[in-house]
């Protein structure tokens, strides 16, 4: 059901399946010092009406009310249905700060990193086998010793693993194919020496930048694996590219995750629904009041 606050301004709607989430919170206070209205509704507890002019939208057995803008915060295990929930809120008109198609862009793992490489963006070596049978020949492609195979709908490090060996690969490969999930195997970037950069970008611009250490021993740098987070100051090759994967995924909200290498930097991941936790507490910036400006500018518009 629906959490409101405020009484002035615009009505913001912001699709969390969790309102204490820190990241919702940290909008959620946002919005309100700039004396909006928010509501909090969860994607999953959505019904949609699809009827020609008519487009409908009910959180639980209500109608949606009055809104502005919506604010989706759509996590990797609801994607399809997040996704239709958008894609219904762009029927009715209504602005969205993430659009149905880029979410799913962003969150299909391999086809990201296609639309990266054919426009230029250099990314860590990737493949992927159709079947068990060429598991090998798509492995040697990529490395004769280490790689990282991973889930196309991985998050937080979850279904990303270091093998040693091309025989260890095969075997982690046909062991996800066995229960049906088709991976990516990626280079393993030595260089970067367990850490990564979170660029994060709104409506075009860099707004808060940190990098991400490894504890010893891991090679994933998720802030939620216990990495040790640290501010930084982006290159200029860095700062183009982490602009240019989002507005090539046509995301004006986005965290680019970047790998530095001895090529220059490469892009591992583009994330739609960035977390705040991490990049505010590291940076101090009000990422969240970034992004509630960035949706009063458009729907002033």
């Amino acid at each position: 059901m629906y959490k409101e606050t405020g009484s002035e301004g615009m009505r913001i709607l912001i699709l969390s399946r969790n309102a204490s989430l820190y990241s919702t919170q940290s909008l959620i206070s946002a919005a309100i010092k700039r004396g909006h209205q928010i509501q909090v509704a969860d994607h999953l507890m959505c019904n949609l009406i699809i009827e020609k002019g008519n487009p409908q939208l009910y959180v639980g057995l209500d109608p949606i009310g009055p809104v502005d803008a919506v604010i989706p915060r759509i996590g990797a295990s609801a994607t399809e249905y997040g996704a239709a929930v958008i894609r219904q809120i762009e029927a009715m008109g209504i602005f969205t700060s993430v659009s149905s198609e880029a979410l799913l862009k962003a969150r299909n793992k391999l086809h990201c990193m296609q639309l990266l490489s054919q426009a230029g963006l250099d990314i860590p070596k990737s493949g992927i086998s159709g079947g068990d049978l060429c598991a090998g020949l798509v492995y040697e492609q990529i490395s004769h010793e280490k790689a990282v195979v991973k889930l196309l709908s991985s998050t937080q490090g979850l279904g990303v693993i270091l093998t040693q060996s091309k025989n260890q690969g095969i075997s982690i490969i046909e062991g996800f194919h066995r229960v049906g999930q088709d991976v990516m195997i990626q280079e393993f970037v030595s260089d970067a020496k367990g850490s990564d950069i979170r660029a994060f970008v709104v409506d075009g611009e860099i707004v808060g930048s940190m990098i991400r250490q490894a504890v010893p021993g891991e090679f994933r740098s998720n802030i939620h694996r216990g990495a040790s987070a640290f501010m930084v100051e982006l290159t200029d090759q860095e700062r183009h590219a982490a602009i240019t994967a989002s507005k090539l995924l046509g995301l004006s909200i986005a965290g680019v995750d970047i790998l530095r290498s001895s090529r220059g930097p490469l892009i591992l991941e583009v994330n739609a629904s960035p977390g705040l936790e991490g990049i505010e507490g590291t940076t101090k910036a009000d990422i969240a009041g970034k992004i509630i400006s960035y949706i009063e500018r458009h729907v002033n518009k």
